[in-house]
C-alpha cells in the first residue's frame, strides 16, 4: 500500500513551518512558500531554473507528471521572496534550487527538511511528505473559495471526486456525518 501524506490544516502551523524555515534556510523557505502558494508538485518546483522566475510576475512550466502546460501569476509574497532569493543571481537556465555540490536539489532533500521543520514546530499527528505542500494548498484554496471545479483544474485532476479525496475533504465529511449520526 502507498504511504499517504496529509495536508497541514491549521494556518498557524503553516506559518510556524515557514517561520522555522525562514530562520534556518532561505532556499528551503522559498521551496515551501512556492509549494503552499501554487499547488505545484515538488518535481515541478525543483525543476525550476533561475530564468523561470527572475523578473517574472508569473511562472509557466510543462508539468513533469502530465506534460501539460501550466501558467499562473505569482502573488505578492512569492514575488518578494523570489526577488530576495535571486538577488545577485545571473538570469540563466541554471537550477533555481541546488544543494551543496551545486547540483539540482532532489525530492528526498525536500522530504527531510520538511519533516524536520514540522517536527521542530510540533506537528506530529499527520503524515508529512513532499506532497504535503500541494495538498495543503488544495485544502486552503478549497476552504477559501469553495470552488471545487476551479481547484480541480488548477491541480489537473480528472474529476471533482478525485480532488475532494485528494485534499481530504471527502473523508472529513464522512467522519463528520458518522459523528453527528445518532439513532
Amino acid at each position: 500500500m502507498r504511504h499517504l501524506v496529509d495536508s497541514i490544516r491549521r494556518r498557524e502551523d503553516i506559518e510556524a513551518v515557514e517561520n522555522y524555515l525562514a530562520k534556518s534556510n532561505e532556499r528551503n523557505r522559498l521551496i515551501f512558500a512556492i509549494g503552499i502558494n501554487s499547488g505545484l508538485r515538488v518535481s515541478d518546483i525543483l525543476g525550476l531554473n533561475v530564468c523561470d522566475v527572475i523578473d517574472k510576475s508569473y511562472i509557466e512550466i510543462h508539468e513533469k507528471k502530465t506534460g501539460k502546460y501550466k501558467r499562473f501569476p505569482l502573488n505578492k509574497k512569492l514575488c518578494r521572496l523570489i526577488k530576495e532569493y535571486t538577488d545577485g543571481m545571473v538570469n540563466s537556465d541554471k537550477p533555481l534550487f541546488t544543494g551543496k555540490k551545486r547540483r539540482r536539489l532532489d525530492r528526498s532533500q525536500v522530504y527531510r527538511f520538511l519533516n524536520e521543520a514540522c517536527k521542530a514546530v510540533g506537528i506530529k499527528d499527520i503524515n508529512i511528505g513532499t506532497h504535503t505542500m500541494r495538498k495543503s494548498f488544495g485544502y486552503f484554496f478549497y476552504k477559501q473559495y469553495n470552488d471545487l471545479v476551479l481547484l480541480q483544474k488548477i491541480l489537473n485532476h480528472s474529476s471533482p471526486s478525485i480532488t475532494l479525496r485528494y485534499i481530504g475533504i471527502a473523508q472529513d465529511e464522512i467522519d463528520t456525518s458518522y459523528i453527528n449520526f445518532n439513532l
